[in-house]
């Protein structure tokens, strides 16, 4: 279907697109940490320590210009709602999101499973939002493949032994810790009887498999069945898949805690009840329920997600012993 932003979701877009390549998260603009305020308009109005601006960071499912365009309705929104200008920062991996939650740089963030794991338990000051869906009723999940080239000899798991594999970053869920446990399970370790690199993104650990880079990879299910083929960077039939994980929990976003109690309550109302298609059509943030571009393509929009949630991504942190399971602490 057609998709179209509002213009000023247009104008935030070129404006975020143009920003992203050059951001960076140590140089955050201000927020509640800094303790700064606005001396005027809607931010004054609800309180000395309301910030001047918000941050909101993420890190790119496949480009800059795709992670401008997958929040400028969200940011556009909360920008409405709260009356208070939101920087979309774009980080290079969870890690340095998470390094920027702690230090009081970034305000809501958009997490992986794992990445809210380590930042929760590692002391980040994070409480989960929400996670996307595509409808209402929808319980927020997704699982992780294990691809291999067309016509490869490998064919399940335990053949990735002394190939070049290619993960996604050392706090991916579905792009490192679950193929780290299926890996494990299969008796592999993922650290010494593989040549394991890292690509960055979903997209380019399945792009490095399908160009011969890597001779194995990882990635999450959608990314290998439908966005890089529907946007022309993949041949469909060009990888197979050979491993599926259990289902993942939704990705979170989240809300830092170093925000005034008041509206960190904002923001949690603003996307459990109202950041979903329907709401945002009819408060004219999208043309229609049809046309609301939402993150990693969902079509419904945020449901409550609780910390619980998440219980199982601490289990297979116990079965992997992920150093990064314990960031932090």
């Amino acid at each position: 279907m057609p998709h179209t932003v509002t213009p000023v979701a247009k104008r935030r877009l070129a404006a975020a697109a143009a920003a992203a390549s050059v951001l960076v998260l140590a140089a955050c603009g201000s927020s509640a940490a800094d303790g700064t305020a606005s001396g005027d308009g809607d931010a004054a109005a609800s309180g000395s320590d309301r910030p001047e601006s918000l941050t909101f960071a993420s890190i790119p499912s496949e480009n800059a210009t795709g992670i401008a365009a997958e929040y400028a309705v969200v940011l556009e929104a909360m920008e409405g709602e709260l009356g208070i200008p939101v920087e979309l920062q774009e980080a290079t991996d969870y890690a340095a999101v998470i390094e920027a939650l702690r230090a009081g740089q970034v305000d809501v963030a958009a997490l992986g499973p794992f990445s809210y794991v380590t930042a929760r338990d590692g002391g980040a000051g994070v409480e989960p939002l929400g996670a996307v869906v595509d409808s209402a009723d929808e319980d927020p999940g997704y699982v992780s493949y294990g691809v291999v080239p067309a016509g490869s000899d490998i064919a399940e798991l335990s053949d990735f032994a002394g190939r070049t594999v290619c993960f996604v970053d050392p706090t991916s869920t579905s792009g490192y810790l679950y193929p780290s446990a299926g890996l494990l399970e299969a008796g592999v370790d993922p650290e010494t009887d593989v040549d394991p690199v890292m690509a960055g993104g979903h997209d380019a650990s399945a792009l490095s498999v399908a160009d011969g880079t890597c001779e194995a990879g990882f990635a999450y299910d959608s990314m290998v069945t439908t966005s890089l083929i529907e946007s022309g960077q993949l041949e469909e039939g060009a990888l197979e898949v050979v491993w599926e994980s259990e289902v993942i929990p939704g990705s979170p976003t989240v809300v830092s805690t170093n925000l005034p109690q008041e509206l960190q309550d904002e923001i949690t109302t603003l996307f459990t009840e109202r950041m979903n298609a329907p709401w945002l059509a009819e408060n004219g943030y999208c043309a229609s329920e049809d046309d609301c571009v939402l993150p990693e393509e969902h079509t419904y929009g945020y449901v409550p997600v609780e910390d619980e949630l998440y219980d199982g991504i601490r289990e297979v942190c116990d079965i992997t012993g992920s150093a990064s399971c314990v960031e932090g602490e």
